[in-house]
């Protein structure tokens, strides 16, 4: 418990397209170098790269990222780094996929075809081009959070749905193109996958929401970023200035919501909330309230559980 409220841990979140070739043996190794540590969070790593946030000391994310650079042999990787004051992680996972981000296009050369970085020091004039279509690829539910103002929403439920998007897509494809993500992964592949559609002029944030807050946070620099931005941890959401945000979130449908959403007659703790209240089965409702007992139960005897983010 008191390694979890240290004022000294950081979240670390990675990624780096590369080949990897035997993703079983790199995964043993990564479990094995990981098991010395203490560190919570999750690994993806599928051939065509590995995908990573995790939270822990200084020290022992430095060493963990060294390790994941010598056994990929590499020498960048994409890497931005938060201060948090808990863990926001429950376990620690190495897992095996198909792709470290999924859009279902089968194998796509992301070095070759991802579209022109633009930094973050130059991102605003982007937004500002009335020339330049802004999209924003992130999912619906993360747009309604916060976004840049006059951007696209592709309105996708998950980034399996872009492709049906760009399909849709009624734009010159000489037109200038900007995107962005929370990270830049998402937008390392979409702004590929439009490449090989024949998109001809592509662009992307460099690092994503979060670097683009950091750099305007650091500089003291007003920001154009509206709202909020979701993130995969148990913060849910960050503010302009990189700290947890006002939004909860509901364990049925992982959907953030505000206080307003807990006080509607449609919400049960741990169970289901107004957005997915009538999307849920008797049986999966039947499951969250069985889960919730259980982390209740722990807290008030104090007891360990599986589900307890202690």
């Amino acid at each position: 418990m008191a390694s979890r409220m240290s004022k000294k841990l950081y979240i670390y979140s990675f990624y780096r397209f590369t080949v990897i070739h035997d993703k079983k043996a790199i995964k043993q190794k990564l479990d094995e170098y990981i098991s010395l540590h203490t560190v919570k969070g999750t690994i993806l790593l599928a051939n065509e790269g590995i995908n990573g946030s995790i939270s822990a000391q200084k020290k022992d994310l430095n060493n963990i990222i060294k390790f994941i650079r010598n056994l990929l042999k590499i020498r960048k990787i994409n890497l931005k780094i938060n201060s948090c004051e808990y863990l926001p992680f429950n376990r620690m996972r190495v897992r095996l996929k198909k792709e470290i981000v999924s859009l279902g296009q089968g194998i796509i050369d992301i070095n070759k075809y991802s579209g022109k970085l633009v930094d973050p020091k130059d991102w605003d004039r982007i937004v500002l081009d009335k020339d330049t279509k802004l999209i924003d690829v992130r999912n619906e539910f993360e747009i309604g959070i916060g976004k840049f103002q006059n951007s696209i929403n592709p309105k996708t439920v998950k980034f399996r749905d872009f492709p049906k998007f760009v399909s849709k897509l009624k734009i010159d494809k000489n037109t200038k193109i900007a995107m962005y993500c929370t990270g830049g992964i998402r937008c390392e592949k979409a702004s590929s996958y439009l490449k090989v559609k024949g998109y001809k002029n592509v662009k992307q944030l460099r690092g994503g929401i979060i670097e683009y807050l950091n750099y305007n946070l650091t500089k003291s620099k007003e920001s154009l970023w509206n709202g909020e931005c979701f993130v995969f941890d148990d913060r849910v959401t960050i503010n302009s200035d990189l700290k947890k945000g006002k939004y909860t979130q509901c364990y049925g449908c992982r959907r953030p919501i505000t206080k307003k959403h807990t006080l509607s007659a449609n919400y049960k703790k741990g169970v289901y909330c107004p957005y997915c209240y009538n999307k849920r089965s008797e049986q999966q409702k039947k499951r969250s309230s069985v889960r919730q007992n259980q982390i209740d139960e722990a807290i008030k005897y104090n007891k360990y559980n599986i589900f307890l983010k202690n």
